[in-house]
C-alpha cells in the first residue's frame, strides 16, 4: 500500500488507519517520490492526494497507469472536489475511486475492500489465463504430433509402375484435417486410387480418416475391404460402385458418428488404360488429354455415410499414352479469391494446362503455389489430390 500526500499529518493519520487494518504502508511526500517508489516496487493499492505541489495526483495517476507492471494497481484519489467535470478528469486519468477529505475510517475500509475484490479477481483471471495458455500449449504439442501421424498415413507420395506414375498431395488447412488420399495395387496390372474428404475439420475428422485408411490399406490386403480373395488365392477388387455402397453400409452400421465423407475411387488398368470409377459427393475427376484438352468425368453421387441404402453408379473412361488423371478434393475447386470468387472447374482447367509439362510431384507443388496465390494465402479448406500419369501399356503384365 502506497500513501502519497504532501501533508505529513494526513499521511500519518491514513497510515495509522491502514496499519490497524493489516496493510503494510509506504509513504511518499510528493508524486515524484511516489513514482520512484513505484519504479522499484509494485504497490497493489495507491491512495494519493489530488492537490500537491509539483506534480498533481491526477498527473501522477496518468504516469502510474503508463508504468510497466506485472499486475493491476488500484488507484484512489483523495479530494475535496465534487464538480462533475473534475470527477470526470480523475476517471480519465485512470483513477478507480475517490475519497473525500476528511477521510472516514469506515468509508476508507469499504473503498479498500472494493479494491481488494477487483485485485483478487484480476489475480484469479491471470492464473486462469496462465493455466489456459499451458493447456493450449499442450494441445498444440499434441496437434503437431497428430499432424505427423496423419501425414504418416500416406506411406508413399510417389510411385512408378513403369507404364504409369502416381503422385499424392495432402495439405490440411490446420494441424490436422479430414482429407485422405492413397493408392494400392490390386494385382499385377491394376491399381486402385482414392480420395476421401470427411465432413468438418479438426480432430474428429482426422480420427475418421485414420480409420478409413485402415479400411483401404495397401500394406494389409487381408484387411482392405476393397479387395476380395478369389478361389485361386489371388486378390481381385470389388467394383467401384459396390465398394461405395459397402462403405456406406459399414459407416452407418458400425460407426456411431454424425460424420460422413465424400469419396472418389478409381480402378485403373495399367495395360489398357481403362478406368472404372465411382464418385460419391466428391468433385468430378479431371483428365488432361495428351492433345491438350481437359475433360471432367464422373456421374456424381451421394456422400458416404449419409443416407441408408444409397445406390452408386460407376463411370468409365480410357486413358491414352500421355494422359493425366487428377482426383482432387473440393479444397481446390472451392478455393476463393479475396472477393469470394471460387476457382471452379474452369480455373482448375487453366492451372492443369499451365503446368501440363511438369512431372506429377512438381505439378502438385505448382498447383499448391497457384492456389495459395489465388486465395491470397488464405486456404480455409484441406487440399488433397491424386495424380495418375499414363505413359502406355505395361509390358510383361499377367
Amino acid at each position: 500500500m502506497l500513501v502519497v500526500d504532501d501533508s505529513r499529518m494526513q499521511r500519518r493519520i491514513l497510515s495509522a488507519q491502514l496499519s490497524r487494518s493489516g496493510y503494510e504502508v509506504v509513504e511518499a511526500a510528493t508524486a515524484e517520490e511516489a513514482i520512484e517508489i513505484c519504479s522499484q516496487s509494485e504497490p497493489d493499492l495507491v491512495i494519493s492526494d489530488w492537490m500537491m505541489p509539483g506534480m498533481s495526483g491526477v498527473d501522477f495517476c496518468r504516469r502510474f497507469r503508463g508504468m510497466d507492471r506485472s499486475g493491476y494497481g488500484y488507484f484512489i484519489l483523495l479530494t475535496s472536489k465534487t464538480e462533475k467535470n473534475e470527477v470526470a478528469e480523475g476517471l480519465e486519468s485512470g483513477a478507480d475511486d475517490f475519497l473525500s477529505k476528511p477521510v472516514s475510517g469506515d468509508e476508507l475500509r469499504a473503498r479498500l475492500a472494493a479494491g481488494e475484490r477487483i485485485l483478487r479477481m484480476e489475480r484469479e483471471l491471470k492464473e486462469k489465463n496462465r493455466l489456459l495458455r499451458a493447456q493450449q500449449e499442450a494441445i498444440n504439442r499434441d496437434l503437431i504430433e497428430a499432424q505427423k501421424l496423419q501425414q504418416s498415413l500416406i506411406k508413399e507420395r510417389h510411385r512408378s509402375f513403369g507404364s504409369a506414375e502416381v503422385s499424392l498431395l495432402l495439405r490440411p488447412s490446420g494441424h490436422v484435417g479430414g482429407d485422405l488420399v492413397g493408392f494400392f495395387p490390386i494385382n499385377a496390372r491394376r491399381v486402385a486410387l482414392f480420395g476421401i474428404d470427411v465432413s468438418g475439420h479438426g480432430i474428429t475428422s482426422a480420427l475418421m480418416t485414420a480409420r478409413l485408411a485402415g479400411y483401404l490399406s495397401g500394406a494389409s490386403p487381408e484387411q482392405n475391404i476393397a479387395l476380395i480373395q478369389t478361389e485361386y488365392g489371388i486378390y481381385d477388387a470389388r467394383p467401384p460402385a459396390e465398394l461405395a455402397a459397402y462403405l456406406n453400409a459399414l459407416v452407418l452400421e458400425e460407426m456411431e458418428t454424425e460424420s460422413y465423407f465424400t469419396l472418389v475411387y478409381a480402378d485403373v488398368d495399367l495395360v489398357s488404360g481403362r478406368v472404372f470409377l465411382v464418385q460419391a459427393g466428391h468433385p468430378h475427376p479431371a483428365v488432361r488429354r495428351a492433345g491438350g484438352d481437359v475433360e471432367y468425368i464422373g456421374v456424381g453421387g451421394l456422400p458416404v455415410g449419409l443416407i441408408e441404402g444409397a445406390a452408386y453408379e460407376a463411370s468409365e473412361t480410357v486413358l491414352k499414352p500421355g494422359d493425366r488423371l487428377l482426383l482432387m478434393s473440393d479444397g481446390m475447386t472451392e478455393a476463393a479469391d479475396p472477393q469470394g470468387t471460387l476457382l471452379g472447374e474452369d480455373g482448375l482447367r487453366d492451372l492443369m494446362l499451365r503446368h501440363a509439362d511438369l512431372p506429377g510431384p512438381a505439378f502438385l507443388e505448382a498447383l499448391m503455389w497457384d492456389l495459395a496465390a489465388y486465395a491470397d494465402d488464405d486456404l480455409t479448406d484441406d487440399v488433397s489430390a491424386v495424380v495418375f500419369d499414363f505413359f502406355g501399356a505395361k509390358a510383361n503384365a499377367d
